[in-house]
């Protein structure tokens, strides 16, 4: 055989191996049965402006993170409009709002939120330092009997007052939360890449000594920007995981826990109800992942997991909704841990003081996140939804007790 002949082939085999190797380092695409186009589609960002109603000696303005406010407009001297749209159509019935309002000197003022093609979904919260919030009192609050206006009755003044649909918790408010987390000795704080315009994807690793061999749990959550809820109980979730207990402190030296706790930070930024900047649910971008915040996600979670040589078990995904659901596999998907939800979800129910557990399992359809742990890996796939209303410390506490439970049932630890 020539010479030439053996190099060329020797290069070729290099090339595919290099080629496998690159392969096998990133995220495999999935036919789903229920497929959905994830490219890119035009949205329309807000004007960032001051409203000034200076006949009325009133302001009101959206220049700040995670604002949304559309229009505003005068139709009495007590009476202002406030008109809230999304990003783009056609989206998710998600109709979040957020804005600053302040006067010249203390008066009572009516706002009118008024929906395009949408209705009413969250009840307002108040706040006079976008930190520590409060629900409006329900006597101050009316809504047109087919949702598609409300009335805020609000007493402002010099000091300005956030109007929104839920607590703002931005992405610099995320990053600042890791960086807490990561003065715990057991975690680390890197970034698993970058949003649409350039913002963090932060990863929290969770795990003591050696990673190399172990289960692997992985934790989502912010995917829709105005899901709160979820991001509070994923929170408490991993609050508990980094306890100083028996219970954590074994779980940690046993598993490896991943936790990318904001998918979403352009969304969560400009304001947007439901999607990215690429005009796109996240969370139906799991199959082909055209968007580079699922993609670098996707691809650093299979990247952890061959370099560590770890079996993913399980993902969770931290949402929000009208109430608190489990969304589950049902008998026809594969797991490497059979039995898990059963034994998870009834050690939270009993843990919860009358609290029934509202389960909805399905089989794989959309290209949703739940659905690819379940194809990517044989992992259990979970959607932790809880309600936009749910009381927040109850929030907190069923995320505690997720984690609690998790821990039991994947050390098989008895109640």
């Amino acid at each position: 055989m020539p010479k030439y002949s053996f190099f060329c082939r020797l290069s070729l085999l290099g090339i595919l191996l290099t080629m496998l190797g690159c392969a096998m380092k990133r995220a495999q695409t999935y036919d789903f049965p229920e497929p959905i186009d994830t490219s890119s589609r035009p949205i329309v960002l807000q004007e960032k402006k001051i409203y000034s109603f200076s006949e009325l000696g009133v302001y009101a303005d959206n220049r700040f993170a995670g604002a949304r406010l559309n229009g505003m407009i005068a139709l009495n001297d007590t009476l202002l409009q406030a008109t809230v749209a999304p990003e783009n159509t056609p989206i998710n019935h998600s109709a979040f709002y957020a804005f600053r309002i302040w006067a010249d000197s203390a008066r009572a003022l009516t706002v009118e939120l008024d929906y395009v093609d949408q209705f009413h979904r969250y009840w307002p919260k108040l706040s006079h330092d976008g930190f520590y919030w409060r629900p409006m009192d329900s006597s101050r609050f009316e809504m047109a009997a087919d949702s598609s206006w409300a009335r805020l009755q609000l007493t402002v003044g010099p000091d300005t007052l956030y109007v929104s649909g839920q607590e703002l918790l931005t992405s610099n408010d995320v990053w600042t939360w890791c960086s807490l987390q990561a003065i715990h000795p057991a975690v680390q704080l890197t970034s698993a890449g970058k949003s649409a315009e350039g913002r963090e994807l932060p990863r929290l690793e969770i795990n003591e000594g050696d990673p190399i061999g172990k289960d692997l749990v992985v934790v989502l959550s912010r995917q829709h920007p105005p899901e709160v809820t979820g991001y509070l109980a994923m929170q408490a979730f991993v609050h508990e995981l980094l306890a100083d207990n028996e219970l954590s402190n074994a779980f940690r030296k046993r598993y490896r826990v991943l936790v990318y706790p904001i998918l979403n930070p352009d969304g969560v930024d400009l304001g947007h109800w439901r999607h990215n900047t690429g005009g796109v649910d996240l969370n139906r971008d799991w199959a082909y992942y055209r968007q580079p915040e699922i993609r670098q996600v996707a691809n650093d979670i299979v990247h952890f997991r061959r370099k560590g040589r770890n079996r993913v078990v399980l993902g969770l995904d931290f949402h929000s909704t009208w109430h608190d659901m489990f969304y589950t596999p049902d008998e026809t998907a594969p797991s490497v841990i059979d039995g898990f939800k059963e034994k998870w979800l009834a050690g939270i129910e009993a843990s919860l003081k009358d609290y029934a557990i509202r389960e909805e399992p399905g089989p794989v359809k959309q290209p949703t996140s739940s659905g690819w742990f379940i194809t990517q890996f044989d992992a259990e796939g979970i959607t932790f939804e809880i309600g936009d209303d749910t009381p927040r410390t109850l929030v907190r506490r069923k995320g505690q007790v997720g984690a609690i439970e998790m821990m039991k049932a994947l050390m098989g630890v008895e109640r």
